[in-house]
């Protein structure tokens, strides 16, 4: 088995479910495949004759596409599925949608929901693999992990001690909770920050975290600054003055960015919002590793497909 980690799970739900020792197996894995992205011929044969399907039933650009080269990169087949272009617009229940996809003898199945829970409900009841691509406000567990590889890299394979902190629409973002769950088991100080009707009441209970209304004491001495998107679409009514407010008390500019320590590293998952999250001097800085995200999701994606789509007992090569 590799790495001597315990068996792996069957689907990715999200980051409680594995050990360190399994995140740092996929960080490592995801490494090796980052190579492959880099060759002239950017493809191996891993997952050949393997069929994955993408089953998007909310919108998606940056995950889906990831996904998707991801899966090609392995060699695999793909079939892409929305919700306008499934049966589920006359009226078919996920679950039946899911039995006729089964049907095609699918390896893996990635699935993108509004509902949280959506990818739970099937990985119970589906015999291949389901690999959550983001449900609901509930977890989005792969921009966890392609974060992680990103600071990981860029801090010679340290998480433990970082002071990590994530600003922004922490109570309607799954990104935050898993960023919180995958950061705090490997061992980071994670604060969040963000205006009072943005934060969940029991966060610092639930997920160990420090919580600040104010960004500054959260920024101080950050050596990674993870900014959000404002999560219009899953707020019911308007809870903070306007754009321009938001940026001004808590967006990231030069001022802010002196708080933090002088190689401190910028995340975003995108898609940004410059002006608002942060300035475009701060999105063009070399603090700012957005792009090297998109890079590192692929790479994460790829690793996760053949981890669990392969589910290796020995060590293998990736391939050549």
């Amino acid at each position: 088995m590799i790495g001597n980690v315990k068996p792996w799970p069957k689907d990715l739900i999200d980051l409680d479910q594995l050990s360190v020792q399994q995140i740092e197996t996929i960080l490592e894995t995801a490494l090796a495949f980052r190579e492959v992205s880099e060759r002239e011929i950017k493809k191996v044969p891993t997952l050949r004759g393997k069929l994955v399907v993408l089953f998007f039933h909310e919108n998606s650009t940056r995950t889906r596409l990831s996904f998707e080269i991801a899966a090609k990169r392995l060699s695999a087949d793909t079939l892409a599925l929305s919700a306008s272009g499934s049966s589920m617009s006359k009226g078919e229940t996920l679950l039946d949608t899911a039995k006729n996809i089964m049907a095609m003898a699918p390896d893996a199945l990635v699935i993108r929901h509004s509902a949280s829970g959506a990818p739970s409900f099937l990985a119970d009841r589906l015999p291949c693999p389901v690999l959550n691509a983001g449900d609901g406000s509930h977890a989005h567990p792969t921009q966890a992990l392609l974060d992680l590889l990103t600071i990981w890299h860029h801090k010679d394979k340290k998480i433990k001690g970082l002071n990590v902190a994530i600003v922004g629409d922490i109570a309607h973002s799954r990104v935050a909770r898993s960023d919180m769950i995958g950061f705090t088991k490997m061992g980071a100080n994670v604060r969040v920050a963000g205006p009072p009707s943005m934060l969940a009441n029991g966060l610092a209970k639930e997920y160990g975290v420090e919580v600040f209304t104010r960004v500054e004491p959260a920024l101080k001495d950050a050596d990674v600054v993870i900014m959000l998107r404002i999560q219009l679409e899953r707020q019911s009514g308007k809870i903070f003055p306007g754009a321009r407010e938001y940026a001004r008390v808590y967006g990231l500019n030069d001022q802010r960015v002196r708080l933090m320590q002088p190689d401190a590293l910028v995340l975003h998952p995108g898609p940004v919002n410059q002006g608002v999250e942060m300035t475009p001097e701060v999105y063009n800085s070399p603090k700012s590793l957005i792009l090297e995200q998109v890079t590192n999701g692929v790479a994460v994606r790829m690793a996760l497909l053949y981890l669990l789509v392969e589910n290796p007992e020995t060590d293998k090569s990736i391939g050549s």
